[in-house]
């Protein structure tokens, strides 16, 4: 992939303009703030252009020196010897170069809304949802990730029915995104007396979380019940009007937040959940994908739906995706390891998303 020198040149040129502009005395507040903005997305770029740009100069400068006749066998063998290791840096600054211009997903440095619901297998189902969830909350960890469940459904058995949680930190949507989908799980529940393998699923959905101002939500627009808790929770529960039910009347979309002691603290969190499911939706719309974002990106929770298996009996766990299989099923559970799973997936996309360029000129 080629990138020309003219396209180099008007990618600096344009962080130095941004960055004169910044020190500007008359700089309104809200034009400062935009404008560090767009430095702070097209520094990288530049960078990574400054150093194709480096690479480039340096080895027409040495093909000058070995091209006359006069030039010193001495040196001419240094500087082809120099020109050597340049020519092999340079797809790699191309490459990075390329990554850097790859149109971003505007949602990629949002924190993120975690949602794992027990699909097909009932107990087993919701225990292999609270494994997955277990899993997310320590790669979180590894990540220096903050996660914060927002509202749980236990099963009887353990595990979750369904669990809802808030990821933030640096970059975390754009990590966690190709997450969603059916996840299904193979091995021998602790009830089972004959040792037969049994298959399961929970789904996953990672939503980019909007800040207020990306979602508006009119109050009119909301139907807001109180009621009492009920189910496991302390002794608060069944004792205090706290809980919430949030239905959205244009969509539709029902939210129920229960957790907490205050029924303001509940609201806060179900309109939380509520604005991510919409913003959601809105991303899906403007992507001419399915409608139905939620639905259209998790599945039904069937089993024959999945992007990943976790064969226990095996050890392994298989991206269906990206044809990748690991035999290290502890590690990744653990929540460390998902980081390989992860990258490879990335990795894919960028890949992907390379080869539809045509070219950058």
């Amino acid at each position: 992939m080629h990138i020309s020198a003219e396209r180099i040149a008007q990618i600096e040129a344009r962080r130095d303009e941004v960055q004169a502009s910044m020190t500007r005395a008359d700089l309104p507040a809200d034009a400062f703030v935009k404008l560090s903005k767009e430095y702070a997305e097209i520094e990288p770029v530049a960078n990574a252009a400054r150093e194709l740009r480096r690479l480039r100069q340096e080895l027409a400068a040495l093909e000058t020196m070995t091209g006359g006749e006069e030039a010193d066998p001495l040196m001419r063998e240094m500087a082809q010897e120099e020109m050597q290791l340049l020519k092999s840096q340079l797809p790699a600054a191309e490459r990075a170069l390329a990554l850097q211009l790859l149109p971003r997903d505007a949602a990629d440095a949002r924190p993120a809304m975690l949602e794992i619901r027990a699909g097909t297998g009932g107990d087993e189902a919701a225990l292999f949802a609270g494994d997955l969830f277990r899993m997310y909350q320590r790669y979180a960890d590894s990540q220096g990730w903050k996660l914060e469940m927002l509202s749980a459904n236990a099963s009887e058995q353990g595990g979750f029915k369904e669990v809802v949680a808030s990821v933030n930190g640096a970059g975390v949507f754009a990590k966690l995104k190709f997450e969603s989908g059916v996840h299904r799980v193979q091995r021998v529940p602790a009830t089972e007396s004959g040792g037969r393998i049994h298959t399961s699923a929970a789904t996953v959905a990672i939503l980019p979380e909007p800040e207020e101002v990306d979602v508006q939500i009119a109050d009119s627009d909301l139907k807001i019940d109180i009621y009492r808790a009920s189910g496991a929770g302390g002794q608060h529960v069944n004792t205090t009007d706290s809980a919430v039910r949030i239905t959205h009347l244009p969509s539709g979309l029902v939210v129920i937040q229960q957790d907490e002691r205050s029924q303001h603290k509940n609201k806060a969190k179900a309109l939380q959940v509520l604005r991510a499911r919409l913003y959601e939706a809105e991303r899906e719309r403007a992507h001419s994908e399915q409608a139905g974002a939620r639905k259209a990106m998790v599945g039904s929770g069937d089993r024959s739906e999945r992007i990943r298996t976790y064969n226990f009996p095996q050890g392994r766990v298989t991206d269906h995706r990206i044809n990748l299989t690991l035999h290290r099923l502890p590690e990744i559970l653990e929540g460390p390891g998902l980081a390989e799973i992860i990258d490879a997936l990335i990795a894919e996309d960028e890949a992907a998303r390379l080869a539809q360029l045509d070219g950058v000129a």
